[in-house]
């Protein structure tokens, strides 16, 4: 049904909601699973026109991804993992097209109104532009 899960991750608590429902989904299907984190700090959006080197939250990204992939790696799971820089709803939108996934994973956070106004909806950009499937999960309050 679904041959490759794009997983998107923020390096935060809202990743223990997503993690384990759609290692599950993905077992159960025999999905290859894709885990993305797209680093939006000023280094990352910066990073190709000032030819910055990797910032500490970089290197932290890219090693929390291989940490979350080296896990689900050891329950027999195929895991690639994608680190991007840039704006997230454009860089979720690019790879799964790139990569050629069949479904979108996602938390949300349950802004309302004036909280997107404020922090703006990755969800609410990735869906209205995608045909790909998206699987959205709320994201456990911890």
């Amino acid at each position: 049904m679904y041959k490759k899960i794009l997983i998107t991750l923020e390096n935060g608590p809202a990743d223990a909601t997503i993690i384990p429902h759609v290692a599950e989904f993905a077992g159960h299907f025999g999905s290859e699973i894709l885990l993305l984190h797209v680093a939006d700090g000023f280094a990352a959006r910066c990073f190709e026109q000032l030819t910055l080197a990797e910032s500490e939250e970089i290197k932290e990204d890219r090693a929390y991804l291989e940490k979350i992939a080296g896990e689900l790696r050891a329950k027999k799971l195929v895991v690639n993992t994608r680190l991007a820089m840039g704006d997230p709803p454009a860089e979720i939108l690019k790879i799964a097209v790139e990569e050629k996934c069949d479904l979108i994973a996602m938390t949300s956070h349950g802004h309302r109104f004036f909280g997107d106004l404020f922090h703006g909806s990755t969800i609410t950009k990735v869906r209205h532009d995608t045909q790909i499937p998206l699987l959205v999960l709320r994201a456990k309050k911890i």
